[in-house]
């Protein structure tokens, strides 16, 4: 091959690697800029409420026992009962427990970052099975049982937005902040009024619960038979957790989740006896569902995702430059070629900056717009004729089209992109296959 073509190819492919310097500063200001927006987006969760899980209502019997025990003095040898009391308590999961919610999200700003907050209103419902003695069958007598009361959990409380009032067997009653118990650390309780320990009760509640949040919403299925039904606005729900709706509908106006569980599936009474007697309470805390309001493709995301091809962007657009040098017998300068690959790389910084003030659709057909007229004009004077310039800059826009394609496709990214690049390089192949490379390294320059 002839040596000034051969260090024409060695300086294109020296500047190719030069390009990645700007590249990596813009892919590195994009991660930046995605860590100040996470910063700004926790500091709205702290001010207001943060992400949501409801836990129980749960039926907690506090009871203290007497327990006798013989004993021998160890002078006299003498045997002696020793009486002593300690205190526990009873823990009972609903027989049935509902949920059906409606949930409006809503765009909470700060600067230039928006943060996505939700306000769930639902509707709780169930009922306790209460057991005969509360389910013991050996030294009754020996139990104290002090007034029981309902414990729900709420990760944040902050986000309660009502006035809570639980039903119960017609009876309205008063919640009172605190869970009162250890197992679950923030939420609400409600004091319950004398049962009947003899015989056993069934106990019907409902209460309505409205809840501030951000991120997500999910629920602990407490219940032996759980059913949640959640309707929304937000139509990109990511669904969360150990169990996956039975039922859903996802338009553009929203979406719509039915979840049923039973303990069959969650296992939640060994997995809450284990957490009450060994206090291992990560597999409780862990057993939930729900769903996240997280916009799953945002700016950030799409840009970084767009800097992963301009590498081919800019070694196809070298590749035709190159190839209209030299069948068209044309100069140019090295520097001229790095000139267009610093334009090309332009573009992705103005994307960056734009996607953060304007809608992303916007910001990208503003920026690749812009890139596409400089490089159009630019080419036309160096290529010495207008329509050459007009049909790179032609080209370059069919290339940003479909790169806007890739990066709206959630699933498919991958797919698309993989099929994109074999399309692109088997159109140069066949374009150039007939070509004597030897031949047109001889050529004049």
């Amino acid at each position: 091959m002839n040596r000034n073509l051969g260090i024409k190819l060695g300086a294109v492919g020296l500047l190719i690697l030069l390009l990645m310097i700007p590249l990596l500063m813009i892919d590195g200001m994009v991660s930046e800029r995605q860590r100040l927006r996470e910063g700004v987006l926790e500091d709205i969760a702290s001010s207001s409420s943060r992400a949501q899980q409801i836990t129980g209502p749960i039926l907690v019997v506090p009871y203290r026992k007497t327990v006798r025990e013989w004993k021998t003095h160890e002078k006299t040898g003498q045997r002696y009962l020793e009486e002593r009391e300690y205190r526990d308590r009873l823990y009972f999961l609903p027989e049935r427990f509902a949920v059906d919610g409606a949930v409006s999200s809503e765009a909470r700003s700060r600067g230039i970052y928006q943060a996505r907050l939700y306000h769930s209103d639902s509707q709780v419902s169930g009922h306790f099975q209460v057991p005969a003695q509360y389910g013991i069958s050996e030294d009754f007598a020996d139990y104290r049982f002090e007034p029981a009361f309902l414990s729900i959990g709420i990760s944040d409380i902050r986000g309660i937005e009502n006035d809570l009032r639980l039903r119960l067997n017609g009876a309205e009653l008063p919640f009172a902040a605190g869970t009162a118990d250890n197992l679950l650390s923030n939420g609400v309780h409600a004091p319950l009024p004398a049962l009947d320990v003899a015989s056993g009760q069934r106990l019907d509640f409902a209460f309505n619960l409205k809840l501030q949040g951000t991120g997500s919403l999910s629920v602990t299925p407490v219940g032996r038979d759980t059913q949640v039904q959640l309707r929304s606005d937000w139509p990109h729900p990511s669904f969360v957790g150990e169990f996956l709706p039975q039922q859903r509908e996802i338009t553009a106006q929203g979406f719509s989740a039915h979840w049923q569980t039973s303990f069959f599936a969650t296992n939640l009474e060994e997995v809450l006896a284990d957490c009450v007697s060994r206090e291992r309470c990560q597999t409780f805390e862990q057993r939930y569902f729900g769903v996240s309001f997280v916009d799953p493709v945002d700016q950030y995301l799409k840009t970084e995702r767009a800097i992963k091809y301009a590498l081919l962007f800019i070694a196809l657009t070298f590749a035709g430059f190159f190839l209209f040098e030299v069948l068209k017998r044309l100069a140019v300068h090295p520097v001229q070629y790095g000139l267009v690959g610093l334009a090309l790389a332009l573009f992705y910084l103005l994307l960056l900056s734009l996607s953060e003030h304007l809608p992303f659709a916007l910001a990208y057909g503003l920026s690749s717009g812009a890139c596409v007229l400089l490089l159009a004009i630019y080419l036309s004077a160096v290529l010495h004729s207008a329509l050459r310039g007009g049909l790179f800059g032609l080209a370059l826009s069919l290339l940003y089209a479909l790169l806007y394609g890739l990066l709206s496709a959630e699933d498919y990214a991958l797919l698309m992109g993989s099929l994109l690049v074999f399309a692109l390089l088997a159109g140069v192949m066949l374009l150039t296959r007939k070509l004597d490379w030897y031949a047109l390294g001889k050529s004049p320059a």
